[in-house]
């Protein structure tokens, strides 16, 4: 296989392999050092992984490609990958440490944290969104992981399962802890995002020809523009202002809804298909849902107390 075409891993095993590591200590669940990984000029540049996994790296000789991206790895980072991600192989000469916890979605069949895993949306993020973590934090994470380590080296019992998912659970959990963390200590850099969401929706709903052909802008409209992903967009949005992108997309559509209902005489349906919606009806439940008033309600609304309501 060229070094060029994606290798598609479907077990553990094929991981370490791939890797040139030797076999796993477990079927479903692994670990190992970025530095145990030998140098090798016939290693896959991309992988299809079909295994979840979470990864710190630091200390790259170089940059690393992942897509059509090039990213440093000058400091500490965390990235996380669900099945059917295309990730990056660990560079034939590299000079690369951290760790990896690498686990197959049957590892987690019958257990609460196969319907909770849905909810970690970094498994989502791009790779350029990644987390990077203090020194204490870094400490904390690799604690975790030399936990799941040890147990992996323990013979297997009754309770090693629920010991390892216990682990795993609570580095997924601290990943969302210092994820928010990261949110919150870069939100001045952040308020730059917020103004150009701001503007691109502005843009889009004074564009009332795009608004009728296209519909309202989704999510992934906005992160395609922004060079986000959708989820760490939303996320984003909601851990710094209060608002995820989908209730940001609803005010600027509302605000739009209430020009034409207050300076226009467009019925409610001709309104409706003006702003994109295929029909009245659901124009008419959100409306009604945001500002508990019909559309109707809203255009009828004593005058002297409309200025308020819209302020």
């Amino acid at each position: 296989m060229s070094q060029h075409q994606p290798l598609t891993i479907n077990s553990i095993t094929e991981q370490r392999r791939a890797l040139c590591l030797p076999g796993p200590a477990h079927p479903l669940i692994d670990v190992f050092r970025m530095e145990d990984i030998p140098p090798s000029e016939s290693r896959p540049r991309t992988l299809h992984l079909n295994l979840y996994c979470v990864a710190l790296k630091r200390k790259v000789n170089g940059k690393v490609e992942y897509g059509q991206g090039y990213y440093d790895y000058d400091e500490g980072l965390m990235s996380f990958f669900s099945p059917g991600q295309i990730t990056a192989n660990v560079p034939n000469r590299h000079q690369l440490e951290g760790w990896s916890v690498s686990f197959h979605p049957d590892l987690l069949v019958g257990h609460p944290l196969a319907r909770k895993i849905k909810t970690y949306n970094f498994f989502s993020y791009a790779i350029n969104e990644a987390l990077f973590l203090s020194e204490k934090e870094e400490a904390i994470m690799t604690g975790i992981v030399q936990n799941i380590q040890q147990e992996l080296e323990t013979s297997i019992d009754g309770l090693t399962h629920d010991v390892l998912l216990s682990q795993l659970e609570l580095l997924l959990h601290y990943s969302q802890r210092f994820y928010l963390r990261q949110f919150n200590t870069r939100r001045p850099a952040h308020h730059h995002l917020i103004s150009e969401v701001d503007n691109l929706l502005a843009a889009y709903f004074a564009n009332e020809q795009q608004l009728a052909d296209h519909g309202v802008p989704t999510v992934a409209y906005l992160a395609d523009r922004l060079h986000k992903s959708p989820k760490y967009l939303s996320d984003l949005l909601r851990t710094v202002s209060g608002r995820s992108a989908q209730q940001y997309i609803q005010d600027h559509l509302l605000e739009k809804a209430k020009q034409l209902l207050t300076g226009s005489n467009l019925t409610v349906a001709e309104i409706a298909y003006k702003l994109g919606f295929d029909y009245p009806q659901s124009f008419n439940k959100l409306f009604r849902r945001k500002t508990n008033q019909t559309p109707l309600e809203f255009r009828n609304f004593p005058e002297v107390l409309k200025g308020e309501y819209l302020n």
